[in-house]
């Protein structure tokens, strides 16, 4: 069970780093218009919320969508975001 939750934790840690969110939440700290504290406390509570939505939603699609290849469908998904990204950027340049 330890070795699930660091893989977890791991994953997400390293997804987070250095994402539109993270980045929002440094220009926050950065503005001087809260204490760093309160920034803190309101990144965090925000993601622990979209987390638990995230949990609920999952837990949920388990069981109503147990016959979908749901990480076929999740990659394929990621992939298409991946080209989409990639055709925009060689159209604009």
């Amino acid at each position: 069970m330890w070795l699930t939750l660091a893989g977890i934790f791991v994953t997400v840690f390293l997804a987070e780093l250095g994402d539109k969110t993270q980045l929002a939440t440094l220009l926050f700290a950065t503005d001087g218009k809260a204490p760093p504290a309160l920034v803190f406390a309101a990144a965090g509570g925000a993601l622990v919320l979209s987390t638990a939505i995230a949990v609920l939603l999952g837990t949920y699609a388990a069981k109503s969508l147990a016959m979908l290849p749901l990480k076929l469908i999740a990659g394929t998904g990621f992939i298409a975001i991946g080209i989409w990204t990639l055709v925009g950027h060689f159209r604009a340049g």
